[in-house]
């Protein structure tokens, strides 16, 4: 990983993949390799320190030999624990007849992508009961052996998984995928309570050490990691990493690894969507790091290491090693990584400046000064192009009164003379002068329209409907009074 002062921080795909070069996207968690290699390492290392227990002088042999009685007594357990589901001397297992085995493939067969309300109902039909009572077993030994350290609750989990997919191998690859997805849902909601964030580990000192980094960094910039920004003034109405944001906050929520998963994904979806609004060029991989890594600072998102810890150790092994959620998840860990060795130099700033922002809690002046003149000119220009158009607006509007009141006035003139006119003319010169001040209204609000379209209309169409209101009121006597006079 390195840091480009035009194109910010990069890191190469060859960096994503695991140190083993299997091809699948490692982590740092587990120094770069893939979940797959990483267990194999660690049943290797296993391997050769018993080795070398073993072929240790006699002086340590008594030694050695309670260590060893020790360790074959936790060793019981968990042997007792794997025993339970996948075979052993004792006790004697009911096998699943093939008929069974053939209609309970046959139901799983038929569910839609997803449909994980449908599997359940699989699971608990007739056919599916063997399924159903390994399950059932392997939750409640976990539940009842919880106070294992949770890399042995992890590796329990992990063969289980293995167990499993072997069980539905008759199915179709992306069958057997979705039917993994649905048994680690169902397994890690209920598990979760008692494997997230377990006692045998420091996640949680660890989640306060990077909450309390993340805060520190609160002064960090867009401008700082190159992360493409829109102008001030559209980022003041809407924030475009505002949804990113969001979706990583979620995944503290969720229970179920794939659904921890999803909110990464989802955030990841978000990242790519606000450069591509942010940047006149396309979004790309190259800016994705950094506009994660921003996402993160500004979310500082809740047990962010404990969640990522839970999707590592109980996250089923091809969610993690390719494809999407691999990819957006592996960046994820980059970024957290990033932000825990982050200096001076990765920002472009010297150590003591970097120094001095980290003990402050201050944004650089040169920058928040910057950002803040150029958003008060552009607000200032805003309120010169509104005044403008509010003078030009009132002038029109004085123009406009004039002609009311002139036409107001002939109005009145032509009203006395009403009494010399027929009846049949004097309707119809009422019915022309009603409709006067209307049409006096309508030419009134075009012209303002025509000249002012940012000026709200409101006040000036109000002050017009009023003085229409009066002529025809003042219209209504004349008429009525001419009446009068014809009658008398």
């Amino acid at each position: 990983m390195w840091t480009d002062k035009q194109r910010g921080i990069r890191v190469s795909q060859a960096e994503l993949l695991c140190t083993n070069s299997c091809g699948y996207y490692g982590n740092p968690a587990w120094q770069g390799f893939c979940s797959k290699c990483w267990r194999e390492r660690n049943r290797k290392d296993e391997a050769q320190r018993q080795e070398t227990s073993q072929s240790s002088d006699g002086a340590s042999l008594s030694f050695y030999k309670f260590e060893e009685k020790k360790n074959i007594e936790k060793g019981s357990r968990v042997n007792t624990v794997r025993r339970l589901f996948w075979g052993g001397p004792s006790p004697p297992k009911h096998k699943e007849s093939t008929e069974s085995h053939s209609n309970s493939m046959k139901a799983f067969h038929g569910l839609e992508p997803g449909d994980f309300t449908g599997f359940l109902k699989v699971l608990r039909s007739p056919s599916s009961q063997q399924l159903q009572s390994r399950c059932t077993s392997f939750l409640n030994t976990i539940e009842a052996y919880h106070h294992l350290p949770v890399q042995k609750q992890s590796d329990l989990v992990q063969d289980f998984y293995q167990n499993m997919a072997a069980y539905f191998s008759s199915l179709p690859e992306s069958q057997v995928l979705q039917m993994m997805e649905h048994l680690e849902k169902l397994i890690m909601t209920r598990l979760h309570k008692w494997v997230f964030c377990h006692d045998s580990v420091d996640d949680e000192q660890k989640d306060l050490a990077l909450q309390r980094r993340i805060r520190s960094l609160n002064w960090v910039t867009p401008r700082m990691l190159s992360v493409p920004f829109p102008d001030e003034i559209t980022a003041i109405t809407k924030d475009p990493y505002l949804p990113a944001i969001t979706a990583i906050i979620e995944m503290d929520a969720k229970r179920a690894p794939q659904d921890k998963l999803a909110c990464v994904i989802k955030c990841s979806q978000h990242v790519f969507e606000a450069l591509s609004t942010s940047n006149s060029e396309p979004a790309n991989a190259d800016d994705f790091l950094s506009g994660l890594i921003y996402v993160v600072l500004k979310a500082n998102p809740p047990r962010l290491h404990s969640n990522m810890q839970y999707v590592i150790r109980f996250g089923l092994p091809h969610s993690l090693m390719a494809g999407e959620s691999g990819y957006y998840f592996t960046n994820l860990s980059c970024a957290v990584a990033f932000i825990e060795k982050l200096d001076g130099p990765a920002l472009n700033l010297s150590q003591e400046e970097f120094d001095g922002y980290m003990s402050s809690g201050r944004a650089p002046s040169g920058h928040r000064g910057q950002e803040r003149h150029r958003v008060a000119q552009s607000t200032q220009h805003i309120l010169e192009e509104l005044k403008c158009s509010c003078n030009m607006a009132h002038s029109q509007f004085q123009v406009n009164n004039n002609n009311t009141n002139n036409r107001m006035m002939m109005a009145s003139k032509s009203l006395s003379r009403t009494h010399t006119v027929s009846c049949s003319k004097s309707q119809n010169a009422d019915l022309v002068l009603n409709c006067e001040p209307v049409l006096s209204l309508l030419l009134l609000t075009s012209t303002l329209a025509s000249h002012s379209p940012q000026l709200d209309l409101n006040l000036c169409v109000l002050q017009v409907v009023e003085k229409c209101r009066k002529v025809l009121n003042l219209l209504r006597c004349l008429a009525g009074w001419e009446q009068g006079v014809k009658s008398y």
